[in-house]
């Protein structure tokens, strides 16, 4: 359990809970209208925080503009390691409270970046991944439903109500070419490939980002397999 507080803000959503807790640390104002935009956070120093709970991507805009005006931007990105799922009725009666068998890890971030890598390595810019665990909230529907934003694939018998911050379990911050190149591990050849990073779930989305940052680079293709090296 992390010992810094943020557990007192638990009443809140996700998103604005950890609104809150970063506009207390930055000494900053919420949902401020500057520069044609409303940001999440502007800070007294005039750094801009936004908290982008997924599709990342749909901030490239917002933080373009941001960086134009001068700002300096903090992106907050909370990863999810672990949820508890409480399911209830629609009068709030508990049907079920469980842990869900799916775990976060630090990849999961990658495919997050593909629309922002040109902004990655931006003086102005810092990625802050905060590893979290997380409380969902789902009620309990009479007929299985679609969502709102037609998400689904086939209809469920619940729909989700809210997401609660649990405890922050870690914070990472990615601003240099060092940030992003910890996320290959170590001990692999100077010239190396997909195989040689023994991820085999994230490899080639890793090689995809960091190439594209750039912080590595394409050097030749052998057989049906692309190797890189650190620029």
């Amino acid at each position: 359990m992390s010992d810094n507080g943020i557990n007192t803000y638990n009443e809140s959503s996700l998103h604005n809970t950890l609104k809150l807790y970063y506009a207390a640390q930055y000494k900053g104002q919420t949902e401020v209208e500057a520069d044609g935009h409303i940001y999440d956070i502007l800070c007294e120093d005039g750094q801009v925080i936004e908290i982008q709970t997924k599709n990342l991507s749909k901030l490239a805009g917002k933080i373009k503009d941001a960086i134009k005006h001068g700002h300096k931007v903090r992106l907050v990105y909370p990863l999810v390691y672990r949820t508890r799922i409480i399911l209830t009725s629609e009068n709030g009666e508990l049907i079920s409270n469980r842990l869900s068998p799916k775990k976060g890890c630090i990849y999961d971030i990658l495919r997050e970046l593909t629309g922002l890598t040109y902004v990655l390595l931006n003086k102005k810019f810092t990625l802050e991944v905060i590893t979290i665990n997380m409380i969902e909230h789902r009620v309990r529907t009479a007929e299985p439903v679609q969502t709102s934003n037609r998400s689904r694939r086939y209809k469920k018998n619940w729909l989700k109500a809210n997401k609660r911050l649990d405890e922050i379990l870690e914070t990472k911050q990615f601003k240099t070419k060092k940030d992003y190149l910890a996320l290959l591990l170590k001990d692999f050849p100077q010239e190396f490939c997909a195989k040689d990073l023994n991820l085999p779930k994230y490899a080639h989305l890793l090689l995809w980002v960091l190439s594209r940052i750039p912080v590595i680079e394409q050097t030749s293709k052998k057989g049906r397999s692309y190797y890189y090296k650190i620029i």
